[in-house]
Formats: C-alpha cells, sequence, structure tokens
C-alpha cells in the first residue's frame, strides 16, 4: 500500500468517524426535541383538564362568598331584632358556645385562602401553557418576559431551595421567534444556574437592548466554569455533572435554538465566584427552516 494511499483512507476513515459524529449528534437533538414537543403537549393537556374544574370551583367559592355575606347579614339582623326584647338564657349560651364572632372572621379568613389558592393553581396553569405554547408553536410575536416568567414558575422547585432570583427586566420590545423552544433555553439555562450553586445563592435575570439586538443574561453565584471547560461546554455530550445528573446536550440544544433564531449565547464565568449566560436575539427576526 503507497503513501498516498494510505493517508487518503485515512483521511476518508477520519472523515467517515466526523460524519457518524454529527448523525448521532443530530438523532441525539431530535430524540431531545420530539421529548420537549411531547412534553408541551402533555403539559398543554393537563393544563386544559385543570382548567374546566378549577374554573367552576373558583365560580362556586365565589358565589358561596356572596351567600355567607347575606345569611351573616340576615343574621345580624335577627339578632337586633331579638336584642330588643328579652334574650333567653338559653339563646346566650348558645351564642356564646358558638362563637360567632370567630365564625365570622374563620370564615371569611379561609374563603380568602381558598381563593387565593384557586387564582395560585390558576396561574400555574396559564404558565404551562404559556411555557409550551402549544396552540401556536410556530414564528409569533412574543413577550420574552412572560416566557421567563411562566418557565420561572415551572422550574420554581428547582430553585427556591437553592437560590433567590432577582429580576432585573429592561424595556424590551417583542420578537419574532419560537415560544416555546426559547422558554426551553431559558429552563435549561435556569435549572444550570440552580446546580450550580451548592448550598444558597442567587440567580440574577436581565435583560436589555443594544443596538439591533436584545439580551437574557442569566447569573449564577455558583461554583463557575474552569477556564479549560469553555471551549467545550456547548459541545453535545460534554457535561461536568455527575453520571446520572445531566445528558450533556441542555446547553447544546440551547445553543441550535438560539443560533436557529438568528442570535448567540456568550457566557463569562470566574471559578468560585459566577457564571453569566446571555442569550443574544435580535429585534427585527425572521423565520428560519429548521
Amino acid at each position: 500500500m503507497t503513501d498516498d494511499l494510505h493517508v487518503q483512507l485515512q483521511k476518508e476513515k477520519a472523515e467517515q468517524a466526523e460524519l457518524i459524529k454529527k448523525l448521532e449528534e443530530a438523532h441525539h437533538q431530535l430524540l431531545q426535541s420530539e421529548k420537549m414537543a411531547s412534553i408541551g403537549s402533555l403539559a398543554a393537556g393537563v393544563a386544559h383538564e385543570i382548567n374546566n374544574p378549577i374554573g367552576f370551583v373558583a365560580s362556586n367559592t365565589g358565589n358561596l362568598e356572596h351567600y355567607i355575606n347575606d345569611l351573616f347579614i340576615l343574621i345580624d339582623a335577627y339578632r337586633a331584632e331579638l336584642l330588643t326584647y328579652t334574650a333567653t338564657p338559653k339563646t346566650d349560651a348558645l351564642a356564646k358556645s358558638l362563637d360567632l364572632d370567630f365564625l365570622r372572621l374563620d370564615i371569611k379568613n379561609l374563603l380568602a385562602e381558598n381563593l387565593d389558592g384557586i387564582g395560585r393553581v390558576k396561574r400555574i396553569v396559564q404558565d404551562l401553557k404559556d411555557f409550551s405554547h402549544v396552540d401556536h408553536g410556530e414564528w409569533v410575536l412574543a413577550n420574552l418576559h412572560q416566557g421567563l416568567d411562566s418557565t420561572l414558575n415551572i422550574v420554581n422547585n428547582e430553585l427556591k431551595y437553592k437560590a433567590t432570583v432577582e429580576k432585573k427586566y429592561g424595556n424590551i420590545p417583542p420578537i419574532y421567534c419560537i415560544a416555546s423552544q426559547l422558554n426551553q433555553v431559558f429552563m435549561n439555562l435556569l435549572v444550570n444556574a440552580a446546580h450550580a450553586i451548592e448550598s444558597n445563592g442567587k440567580i440574577t435575570i436581565e435583560t436589555g437592548q443594544k443596538n439591533d439586538m436584545v439580551f437574557v443574561a442569566i447569573r449564577d453565584t455558583g461554583k463557575g466554569i474552569p477556564k479549560e471547560n469553555l471551549p467545550r461546554i456547548f459541545d453535545p455530550f460534554f457535561t461536568t455533572k455527575p453520571v446520572g445528573k445531566g445528558t450533556g446536550l441542555g446547553l447544546s440544544l440551547s445553543y441550535g435554538i438560539v443560533k436557529r433564531h438568528n442570535g448567540k449565547i456568550t457566557v463569562d464565568s470566574v471559578p468560585g465566584q459566577d457564571t453569566c449566560f446571555t442569550v443574544w436575539l435580535p429585534v427585527n427576526n425572521y423565520p428560519v427552516e429548521t
């Protein structure tokens, strides 16, 4: 075998290995995208199913509040009329045993708590719908702040035990995008930020506009990223998390989503201090075939 033929074969072998790697990456990204789409559809379905009973519970509780108020008005009228005459010891004893004044106050508080709880469930349901955006999974004008807020509520359980969240929202216009995909990016960055914090820390979300680009910066006070790892963090399957804690696809998928939106992700990190991922997106965006 001549040297030229050997070199040619080695070159072809390297090209085939690179092609296999790209196909494997594309396959895993497709599976992950389909998985997220399925999760979005499931979330929207659950939200729809919850909406119906929550709707009539909220309506009934509101009516119940009005009915109870009317009953207490009637009770007060009876009490006033009773005081005009002579109340029997039995009536006095009954009033004291029932503690009507306490009942009035406690019923009001219980109804207020119920209505507040129903309101919270309705907000969670709406956040599920906003996060999945199944109703319009195409390119639309979307409010990034709304997407961030709904995503924050979805991942709240991941964040609340690790960090306080500070929002520094600037004045940014709606942008043309696939909102559900950008919400997935925000979710990945927020969960990664929480995982980077070992005990208690802080996550700051800042938005703004510079020239023809809007940005979403997510900063955490975690352990930071070693300098030697920075060039590889967007590579598929690269992860510093323990086995079973991460696939190494979150940042790679996020990078691909932002790139398809004609944007970019930048990262700044100081080991032992903080890390900041910034998503840059054009204000005047247009659909990209995927």
